[in-house]
């Protein structure tokens, strides 16, 4: 639905009870104006409770929710040196992308604001990319994420034997989000959350590494411990002789993304709103799909509604495969999905599209029908 100059609506949003629980996010989606509109704030983070039921020991643990948004950088040179300064953002090439920095990352509207932890607490972090076309490639200082949940699906809700992966960084690209418990550094360090290079490819955008907030030793506080609601947690597991079954066959849709100087497309075709569907799947199956990028920029491929397990990048096979509903497509490559699509309640027309928003509003969209 679309709100004209003016206008209010009014939504009634029903969450579904074997909804995963985790972080998830909203923005504005019209055609043509998303980049713009993200761009200038118009997002913002969704928790859906529960996780605990998952991992139980974020129950004693402080929650931060930290989203990352973009600042432009002022056209002025003192002005925009003193703000590249302030984050340290490297000043070299960073990868193949010629360009100079654009932006910085900002958490919670802040440029590099302090984050305190005791040393050795363990905190229970939830990180949303909010950016219409930037890379975060978080890392802590001499510290590893214990990863519980990415893109809202926690890691143990498809097996019940993962609780949690331990990462040294943790790529999250556009409309990414993950969730993790870190542990504070000793009181005599100097710590930063950063975001490392990320190389977008020779005709992608400048991503440079930065700090993104200064880590502080600080007292432990006292903490009111939350309660479990009760409610057991609920797993959607499938057999690994499907998910072989499934990865071992040929793709079922492919999804080439192209652009050239007339705009962006999936599969030859640019995106109209009055276009039918590129595509309609029966709900209650598994696929395998394949993105294909060809071009010379990265392409993160988002799809609405469900989640996907990616479990080969350029036809090799993931070593620890992640169910996601964002994937980095790198330029020259390729990824292999298992497509959810069993979830009884996504009926209905969606979208699947790359969420470098500029990308999306020139054409890189497409329609799927669910039924």
């Amino acid at each position: 639905m679309v709100a004209s100059p003016g206008e209010t609506l009014h939504y009634s949003v029903q969450v579904p009870p074997q909804q995963p629980p985790g972080l998830y996010w909203y923005h504005t989606h019209p055609h043509g104006e998303s980049y713009v509109q993200d761009l200038d704030g118009m997002s913002g983070a969704i928790v859906v409770e529960g996780i605990d039921r998952y991992v139980p020991e974020v129950r004693h643990m402080r929650e931060r929710i930290l989203v990352l948004r973009d600042l432009v950088l002022p056209t002025d040179a003192t002005e925009r040196k003193r703000v590249m300064e302030s984050v340290a953002m490297q000043t070299t090439q960073c990868g193949t992308a010629p360009e100079s920095p654009e932006r910085a990352f900002t958490v919670n509207g802040n440029l590099r604001p302090q984050i305190d932890i005791s040393p050795g607490e363990r905190q229970f972090w939830r990180i949303v990319n909010t950016s219409p076309d930037r890379y975060a490639d978080l890392e802590l200082d001499s510290e590893s994420f214990d990863v519980v949940a990415l893109d809202g699906m926690p890691l143990t809700y498809h097996d019940p034997a993962i609780r949690r992966r331990s990462m040294s960084h943790v790529l999250v690209p556009p409309a990414g989000r993950v969730e993790a418990i870190v542990t504070g550094p000793p009181a005599d360090s100097h710590a930063a959350l950063r975001s490392r290079c990320f190389d977008t490819g020779p005709a992608g955008d400048s991503n440079p590494a930065m700090v993104l907030a200064d880590i502080i030793s600080a007292q432990p506080s006292s903490l009111q411990v939350r309660r479990g609601d009760g409610v057991a947690p609920v797993y959607a597991t499938f057999p690994p002789t499907v998910l072989k079954r499934v990865e071992a066959s040929e793709p079922q849709f492919v999804v080439t993304f192209t652009e050239d100087k007339q705009g962006f497309y999936i599969n030859g075709q640019k995106f109209e709103m009055n276009a039918g569907p590129m595509l309609t799947v029966d709900i209650g199956s598994l696929q395998h799909w394949r993105v294909m990028n060809p071009t010379r920029e990265v392409h993160p491929f988002h799809i609405h509604q469900v989640h996907f397990l990616v479990y080969a990048v350029g036809e090799k096979p993931m070593k620890d495969p992640v169910w996601v509903d964002t994937v980095n497509v790198s330029y020259g490559s390729s990824v292999d999905l298992v497509m959810d699509f069993t979830d009884p309640i996504i009926r209905g027309m969606s979208l699947f599209h790359c969420h470098l928003l500029s990308h999306e509003d020139k054409g890189m969209m497409a329609k799927i029908l669910f039924r």
